[in-house]
């Protein structure tokens, strides 16, 4: 949804001036692609690390990892069952699951450039009310809004329901957003731009699941209810009340969210092991791991994003953007 909002927000009066389909796609991939093969470096480092074997314990060649990395950084997908299905549970990217929503996300740009830019605004909202007809079905009926990390069992249709909803609806609310008068100079930006839209995330983040007896949809209902109702209201709120006051604060945790998430996950395997092996069973064995998978995530997506991520797109925007 912040996708979807960001690049109406910041391209949709650029066509009209001249910026071209070559020169979108070309900015895009500066943008995003320097962290996802960062991530699959990452990713490829952790699981040697680890003993490079599977969920299950068996091993994996080093040739199969190789194969994995190489795929991993060209942003292609992992066929269920192959070799190079390094953790052997289907996902697209194994060495850092997370891909799977860049890789959407690839979709949504070429789409926005190709098709959704020029659709009027009725037309998208049409879609968007769709769109969101979908994901809550693909929801309800599973239980959960889990699907778009594997190709198996549909995973591509639903993960490309996933990702359009909310790209379609945070670029409707970049359309509404550029029409309407400025509201900061009445509002407390920090707190109705960033804590209130904070606490609302947390307080959905630790809202339990349903018990084991009931319906698998209310669990599904409840996701598909944030998606469609909530999380378009953080968005909203957060570009409406946020101002001058707090923009270096925000811009500095806007440009780590990224490099946060590209790189996060191969640190989250390494934690998931014993877990997974079942030595770990109680929350309270695992809370100096938990603490230092959130340290080293957030202090290798610094170094990432001021030492890699900043200078290597400046470079590469001087030389090609």
């Amino acid at each position: 949804m912040l996708s979807g909002f960001v690049i109406g927000y910041a391209y949709d009066d650029r066509w009209s001036r001249g910026l071209s389909t070559r020169h979108f796609f070309k900015r895009r991939l500066i943008r995003l692609h320097p962290m996802v093969v960062l991530g699959a470096v990452l990713g490829m480092i952790t699981f040697l690390a680890a003993g490079s074997t599977r969920w299950d314990g068996t091993e994996v060649g080093f040739p199969w990892v190789m194969l994995a990395l190489v795929l991993g950084m060209l942003m292609i997908p992992v066929p269920v069952g192959c070799g190079a299905d390094v953790r052997g549970n289907g996902e697209m990217f194994p060495l850092n699951g997370p891909t799977w929503s860049l890789f959407f996300e690839y979709i949504g740009n070429i789409l926005y450039a190709l098709l959704l830019r020029r659709l009027p605004t009725r037309w998208l909202l049409m879609l968007t009310l769709l769109l969101g007809a979908g994901l809550s079905t693909i929801a309800i009926r599973d239980g959960a809004l889990g699907v778009g990390w594997t190709l198996a069992e549909g995973g591509f249709w639903g993960g490309l329901v996933r990702m359009l909803f909310p790209y379609c609806m945070g670029m409707l609310m970049a359309r509404l957003h550029s029409r309407m008068p400025s509201c900061t100079a009445a509002a407390r930006p920090l707190l109705m731009g960033f804590l209130l839209p904070a606490l609302l995330i947390v307080a959905v983040a630790i809202v339990p699941l349903a018990e084991a007896d009931a319906p698998a949809w209310h669990n599904g209902l409840f996701e598909a209810a944030c998606i469609i109702f909530l999380f378009p209201s953080i968005v909203w709120f957060s570009a409406r009340f946020g101002n001058t006051e707090s923009t270096a604060p925000m811009r500095f945790l806007g440009n780590l969210s990224y490099p946060l998430y590209a790189v996060h996950y191969p640190f989250m395997y390494l934690f998931y092991i014993p877990i997974i092996g079942g030595s770990v069973t109680h929350i309270q064995q695992v809370w100096p791991a938990a603490l230092l998978t959130v340290g080293a995530s957030l202090l290798v997506a610094w170094l990432a994003m001021h030492f890699y991520d900043q200078p290597l797109r400046r470079w590469m925007m001087r030389r090609w953007g």
